[in-house]
């Protein structure tokens, strides 16, 4: 796939789609979506509504949102499309038949990227007659507008071609991908995310802290630091810094680091409806008094400001 791409196809949009839609419209590219949803058509003039402050920084709005096209059947369309998005329901049947139809009806080349969020490429590829090596992973991290990350896994036969393609495109819109050379279930971030919320769950379950203070402890700690230099790095600074530090930090912590690690297997979330009420307890006590309307808009306004400080860095930047 050599082709500039201007034309997106985006296959349904729940909030990961509007996410995408929002992302490429305001890098000027031309976006037909489709999704079959009673009020998905309102939900996304909403959507866009609600983005229109994100999407005047990078123009006029009313110019860039007249740049998308809402179909109901996207089959016919889809010979237009330089590059197709894929954000279906997480169910494997679904998936295979929807994937099939996509490569049935796309150009030669096209790459066709799935949204997924944890079932690999290579379970729903089994129907496709066409080009099987064009379909792979591109899974953001919500709301995908906002959120530079996407994850881009290729099941084994997945073209060299394909993934670089994705990889440019991606690029090109903003985003910060990273490259899976294996498959594995839920992929890179879901499960570092699932790591720490087991321990968190335990903890909480168990009675040795509350949900809120659980928050506390990552956005107030680690999380500040993770948000810029990853937890890699955060290990090597903690080691000294400089290319020995990493390793300085694994000698002199390890012993004690391996103790912990035992006690959080011994001590896992086991998901037991004693562990799950205890659990939703505290949770219910955290955010029963949250307003969730003015959160999510601080959040959104403080992560575009800490991307914009991040963008004029040296070491952070998008080209670090």
């Amino acid at each position: 796939m050599t082709q500039e791409i201007r034309t997106v196809a985006i296959v349904g949009c729940g909030v990961i789609g509007m996410g995408w839609a929002v992302l490429f419209l305001s890098r000027g590219l031309k976006v037909i979506i489709s999704d079959p949803a009673e009020g998905a058509q309102d939900a996304l003039k909403r959507y866009f509504n609600q983005s229109q402050s994100y999407l005047e920084e990078y123009g006029d709005f009313e110019k860039l949102v007249s740049n998308y096209e809402f179909v109901c059947d996207i089959v016919p369309r889809l010979p237009e499309a330089d590059f197709i998005q894929e954000n279906g329901p997480e169910r494997l049947e679904f998936k295979r038949g929807l994937i099939e139809t996509l490569d049935k009806h796309a150009r030669p080349g096209v790459v066709i990227a799935s949204s997924s969020s944890g079932l690999p490429s290579s379970e729903f590829i089994q129907q496709c007659k066409q080009d099987a090596s064009r379909v792979l992973i591109g899974h953001p991290f919500n709301p995908p507008h906002l959120i530079p990350l996407v994850e881009v896994v290729p099941h084994p036969s997945t073209g060299s071609q394909s993934i670089e393609a994705a990889l440019k495109f991606y690029k090109s819109v903003g985003k910060r991908p990273i490259l899976l050379h294996h498959e594995v279930p839920g992929f890179v971030s879901n499960r570092l995310q699932a790591a720490i919320n087991n321990e968190a769950y335990s903890l909480i379950s168990r009675g040795i802290v509350s949900a809120e203070d659980v928050d506390t402890a990552v956005t107030s700690g680690p999380g500040l630091r993770w948000a810029l230099t990853g937890p890699i790095a955060t290990n090597a600074l903690g080691g000294g810094g400089g290319p020995g530090g990493f390793a300085q930090r694994l000698e002199r912590l390890g012993p004690a680091i391996r103790g912990w690690e035992d006690d959080i297997l011994k001590n896992r979330f086991d998901w037991s409806d004693e562990r799950v009420k205890a659990l939703q307890g505290s949770v219910d006590k955290s955010l029963g008094a949250v307003d969730w309307k003015n959160l999510v808009e601080e959040r959104d306004l403080v992560l575009l400001q800490l991307l914009a400080a991040k963008s004029k860095t040296t070491s952070m930047g998008p080209s670090s």
